[in-house]
């Protein structure tokens, strides 16, 4: 095998892996968010607002490995 198989080897999972921590984390955001809904209805607007801003943060570090392993396989 040539490097650049490797190169897009790597990338691919490398993306698999970046999808599966940004569902696992933004699931764990919302399972947490509506358990606290649950309890405390009334907080459900702040905590609305704080799932969104923590589901975006994580988001955002996705996009960043998502974006590097792309770089890895086009180098």
């Amino acid at each position: 095998m040539d490097p650049i198989s490797f190169a897009y080897l790597a990338a691919g999972i490398g993306a698999g892996l970046v999808v599966i921590g940004a569902g696992i984390g933004i699931s764990g955001i919302g399972a947490a968010a509506l358990e606290a809904m649950g309890r405390q209805p009334e907080a459900g607007n702040a905590l609305r607002t704080t799932m969104i801003i923590a589901a975006a943060l994580v988001e955002g570090v996705a996009f960043f490995a998502a974006v590097i392993c792309l770089l890895l396989a086009v180098k």
